[in-house]
């Protein structure tokens, strides 16, 4: 059994204390719009890895990535992975990832439903290829805002993405977290579609798989 603690959007006074200790993880995992800083600052107590997605007011983590030069400072938070479009194996987790929010400005980490369908097409290839070669289930489906309709907001910065019904129907993850949508003192109750539970984890949730 694997504790994961996954953090989004605000960030937990309370995990500065004895808090985080006490809740022993053995991955964090953020779902974006973090201060890095304090990203760096639970890595580094808790000596656990670190996978991440960038949320909306995040920086543009795929240009860095494509423009960096060898003696550059990494991009992203120091020491994590980032899962964004990815595929990783950490824990003993295999753990996919699609960040950023729908598109309402300019802004970087931002999609229109079908740039996001896009995304989500290329991931579920990844996903394909990692079950036929290596077998198993995905545990773990990283985002930053949530399925359409599915614990989303009414406004379009708020709403979710229709493409990650068909990514949770075709490779059943055991759950997909999210942020992006603020509790604002509401309790948030998790959902279910299929097989997978839909978590909100702003600003911090303890999971077990």
């Amino acid at each position: 059994m694997a504790r994961i603690l996954a953090i989004a959007d605000e960030v937990d006074e309370s995990l500065y204390g004895d808090k985080l200790r006490r809740l022993r993880p053995d991955i964090i995992v953020s779902c974006g719009d973090l201060p890095y800083g304090y990203l760096d600052n639970l890595v580094s107590r808790a000596n656990v890895p670190l996978v991440y997605v960038p949320g909306n007011h995040d920086p543009d983590l795929t240009t860095a990535r494509w423009l960096a030069r060898p003696y550059d400072e990494p991009s992203g938070p120091p020491g994590g992975e980032n899962a964004d479009g990815r595929v990783l194996q950490l824990a003993g987790l295999r753990i996919a990832g699609l960040g950023g929010s729908l598109r309402y400005n300019l802004g970087p980490n931002q999609f229109t439903q079908g740039e996001m369908r896009l995304r989500a097409l290329s991931l579920e290839t990844k996903l394909r290829l990692k079950r036929t070669l290596r077998g198993g289930r995905l545990d773990l489906l990283l985002a930053h805002a949530p399925p359409l309709g599915t614990g989303d907001g009414d406004d379009l910065a708020h709403q979710g993405f229709a493409a990650f019904h068909r990514l949770i129907a075709r490779m059943t993850p055991r759950v997909l977290i999210h942020g992006h949508i603020h509790p604002d003192g509401l309790h948030h109750p998790d959902r279910r579609l299929g097989s997978t539970d839909i978590v909100n984890v702003v600003p911090s949730r303890l999971l077990e798989l």
